[in-house]
């Protein structure tokens, strides 16, 4: 197992044991302050015990070595773990939602004050956890630990929002005792986004849809560095769990051999691996070129690329 997939499981077992202790303490703060914008809240944490169980899991497969059956390795688990993770945040959501439009409806007591105080510390402690978990899921590449970091924050902004419905109706007074299952039901309409965003670029990832612009260009930067090569032209990136899997068509001298063609080739796919740790593989295709390598240059209207002659 690499260092990256050591970061990512590390961060995942630090979501369960957070989102279980907070699911907790949640409930019980709701249930004896009489309040279901808690009590939602700790619905959607039990939700994400169970969606960062699946994301620890699937990180776990996902970084198993490439084999016979599986030449690409297996991170393709991790998009499909993160569709399972967005499956429960819209399930929480429905729940919320249906719950708080019950209590709307159902005439009820105020919520306690000292609600607020447990809320105040979740909020603090789950925007916390959503700035470990994104900053790890950046560092690795892991589209599922993204997912669980913005489960962290989705669950800062429902417990934001229970802060203000329960802040509302102790303020207000009575009248206002629906204020936080209000705020419970806006809450679960911003769960409901934020699975939209995560799911997003999963999708991508499963259909290979070209969504990396800046490696294309960072490719390309280093192959005009590589010494032989003249220019790239098709440059497709994919993503497969943490990693980046690369297809480049080079432009080399068409008077060279097919043993310097070839050195040229490894030369520049070493160059990509060492300079981008993120790409697992480059499969280089040869483009030979007759002309000068400034007319190349002019016919394909190549501006600011360091040209050899």
């Amino acid at each position: 197992m690499n260092d990256n997939s050591e970061k990512a499981i590390k961060a995942s077992i630090f979501s369960i044991f957070g989102n279980a202790s907070l699911a907790i303490i949640k409930f019980l703060a709701g249930y004896f302050g009489n309040s279901y914008a808690l009590i939602a809240d700790a619905i959607e944490s039990s939700a994400d015990v169970f969606s960062s169980i699946f994301v620890f899991f699937g990180l776990k497969y996902s970084a198993r070595p490439a084999d016979e059956n599986h030449p690409y390795g297996h991170g393709k688990a991790e998009a499909l773990i993160t569709f399972l993770v967005v499956t429960f945040l819209i399930v929480s959501a429905i729940i919320i939602a249906k719950e708080s439009i019950n209590n709307i409806i159902t005439p009820h007591h105020q919520p306690a004050p000292f609600t607020l105080l447990v809320l105040g510390g979740i909020i603090l402690f789950k925007e916390l956890s959503f700035q470990y978990v994104m900053r790890k899921s950046i560092e690795t590449n892991s589209s599922s630990l993204k997912a669980d970091a913005w489960h962290h924050r989705s669950d800062a902004i429902t417990s934001l929002m229970a802060f203000i419905g329960i802040s509302i109706s102790l303020v207000m007074g009575p009248g206002w005792e629906a204020a936080d299952d209000v705020a419970a039901l806006f809450a679960s309409t911003f769960i409901l986004y934020n699975a939209y965003k995560i799911l997003r670029p999963a999708l991508g990832e499963i259909m290979d849809e070209q969504l990396y612009e800046e490696e294309v260009e960072e490719i390309r930067k280093i192959s005009l560095n590589v010494s032989g090569v003249i220019a790239t032209e098709k440059c497709n990136v994919r993503k497969s769990g943490m990693y980046y899997f690369v297809d480049l068509h080079m432009i080399v001298d068409g008077n060279i051999s097919v043993v310097e063609g070839h050195e040229i080739s490894h030369h520049l796919k070493d160059e990509i691996k060492e300079k981008m740790p993120q790409v697992q593989d480059v499969l280089v295709h040869i483009e030979p070129t007759f002309v000068s390598v400034r007319k190349y240059f002019r016919d394909h209207h190549i501006e600011d690329r360091k040209v050899r002659e």
